[in-house]
């Protein structure tokens, strides 16, 4: 396969687990009390924050699975399960699915940074791509870094996007990535299900 199409295809997965397009709506209900020129500086602080999440799990991936003594497959089976259950909460969002409210509070880390940019799912499939590919992680760093440009750029776009496009139009585009989401989700789960039966003993 093609690097750049492995780049392209990576960018395009991390982009759709960290879902700026589903965020930003969150996020500006999050950050409704802030002036405007400091809500792009929150937002910036925690893209960095989450954008170092991510590079030290895909980093310090294989060590915490020989810490922990898991197998690439199992993460790879867990990586499918946790994905799946995002991309139906995508599909099937509702107000019901915010994360709670901030109280008027700058939100610092929780819940922005973590979970919605760089959540369980995002983190597992860092961990995933360095475990299976480690010799191209200087490729996988570059798709961290792309994507989360992208969240970033979106996420401070967030205002004029809702504006431009409205409620609805994002929730529809939220939903699309989670129907594209479920597809990736599923090829993933069966993929560590085959490595798992060709590695039992015959």
């Amino acid at each position: 396969m093609p690097m750049a199409y492995e780049f392209l295809s990576a960018v395009i997965l991390l982009t759709l687990v960290t879902d700026p397009f589903g965020n930003a709506p969150l996020v500006n209900s999050m950050l409704r009390d802030v002036a405007p020129a400091r809500r792009r500086k929150v937002i910036a602080r925690e893209c960095l924050i989450a954008f170092g999440l991510l590079l030290g799990f895909m980093v310090g991936g294989q060590s915490f699975l020989a810490l922990m003594h898991l197998s690439p497959t199992s993460l790879s089976i867990a990586g499918g399960v946790i994905l799946f259950m995002i991309a139906i909460k995508m599909v099937f969002a509702s107000a019901a699915s915010v994360l709670g409210d901030t109280g008027g509070r700058e939100p610092f880390i929780v819940p922005v940074a973590t979970p919605l940019i760089a959540g369980p799912s995002a983190l597992a499939t860092v961990m995933l791509m360095a475990t299976r590919e480690p010799d191209k992680i200087a490729m996988w760093m570059g798709a961290v870094t792309l994507t989360m440009a992208i969240t970033a750029g979106v996420l401070l776009a967030g205002d004029r996007l809702l504006r431009l496009f409205g409620e609805q139009v994002m929730q529809a585009i939220e939903r699309l990535m989670g129907l594209i989401l479920t597809a990736i989700a599923v090829e993933m789960l069966l993929s560590g299900i085959r490595q798992f039966i060709a590695g039992l003993p015959k």
